[in-house]
């Protein structure tokens, strides 16, 4: 039943009201992809305004709260397959964990072009760029990815980037140099996605089956699906290129309650039932801050000077999505807080009350 609230028994009494005000501040955003008012396609310059691949309608404000790896409350609708949009760039980021724990990926100071080749990392500016750069998004990769150009997320403005933009929004910003500049963009992200699939030689929704979700413990549930023209061959087969995002549709389709699950092993330091799921070192990489942006890890978002959120501890790290959608580590509280489908505007206040009625 929708907004349905269930509290464990030993769950802090606090956590009620700050749970139902997440439920009062349910996202703006239509529950319906047709509405005009769902997406952040939107905002691109035409003819880039429009969807590529599959897109479904939204549940309501969801979510669930792990301590110690216990469930204190859920609501909502948790174990609804909801889309995700960037928090599937983390996913990628555990991909690429994987091809680095399994010796495929030894050096993410490597350019991309000595491993894989003929797919966009050709020329003097893109030969340079390295997995490092593609997983801090400070690549400035310059090219086109299944027929979207990169220069249409240039000059783009996310919430958490303190950085003043000074164009408008896909005009053509002169490029610098590969690893001297940050800046937050999708096509970027899903050439790296492209790279990582001619890197393991298979379907990244397959690695992610085999090497995270199953692992974790996660339903099979979830669905993993590319733009519409995003399909490659590799050897004999024809499979499909996944992108980090629903920008242009498609995307992670994944429930809150798998979504925590692979939050804890996170927590746990790559750590699942006394099994390493992924190599601590490479979950201690992914929340390195960024030197040209040190709010940002491999793509995660740090909590560094408690810029992103200033309700939550310092220690703090998200995978986060438009809509919102929120996975919130917390190591200081031994806690895991997924919030799917909240405002924006509140999401500080959301996630501040949800830490102070765990600290009750």
């Amino acid at each position: 039943m929708e907004n349905e609230l269930q509290l464990a028994p030993n769950a802090p009494v606090a956590l009620e009201p700050a749970i139902r005000f997440a439920i009062d501040h349910e996202s703006p955003w239509s529950r319906d992809p047709a509405s005009g008012n769902w997406g952040v396609h939107q905002d691109d310059p035409p003819p880039w305004n429009r969807l590529l691949g599959p897109v479904s309608p939204r549940g309501p404000c969801s979510g669930v709260v792990l301590r110690a790896g216990v469930q204190l409350a859920a609501w909502g609708e948790p174990g609804r397959e909801d889309l995700t949009f960037s928090v599937a760039k983390t996913y990628l980021a555990l991909i690429a964990g994987v091809a680095h724990d399994r010796g495929l990926l030894p050096d993410l100071d490597e350019p991309v072009a000595a491993r894989v080749h003929n797919i966009g990392f050709e020329g003097e500016h893109n030969s340079a760029v390295t997995w490092m750069q593609l997983l801090q998004q400070t690549s400035e990769w310059e090219g086109e990815c299944f027929g979207v150009p990169e220069q249409v997320d240039r000059y783009r403005v996310v919430s958490f980037d303190p950085t003043p933009t000074h164009g408008r929004k896909g005009e053509a910003r002169p490029l610098r140099q590969p690893g001297t500049y940050w800046e937050y963009n999708d096509v970027r992200i899903n050439q790296l996605s492209l790279a990582l699939l001619h890197l393991f030689g298979r379907p990244l929704p397959e690695v992610f089956a085999e090497a995270i979700a199953g692992p974790c413990g996660a339903s099979d549930d979830w669905r993993w699906v590319g733009y519409d023209n995003a399909w490659v061959e590799l050897g004999e087969r024809l499979v499909q290129s996944v992108p980090g995002g629903t920008h242009w549709g498609g995307g992670m389709s994944i429930d809150s309650f798998d979504q925590a699950l692979i939050g804890q092993m996170l927590l746990a330091g790559g750590m699942v039932a006394g099994k390493q799921v992924l190599s601590r070192q490479w979950v201690e990489r992914m929340c390195t801050p960024c030197l040209l942006a040190p709010f940002y890890g491999l793509l995660v978002w740090l909590n560094t000077g408690r810029r992103v959120f200033p309700g939550v501890p310092e220690s703090s790290w998200f995978a986060i999505g438009a809509g919102s959608s929120i996975t919130w580590i917390d190591p200081q509280r031994d806690a895991v807080v997924v919030v799917r489908w909240i405002d924006a505007a509140a999401a500080n206040a959301v996630l501040a009350r949800i830490g102070s009625a765990l600290d009750g």
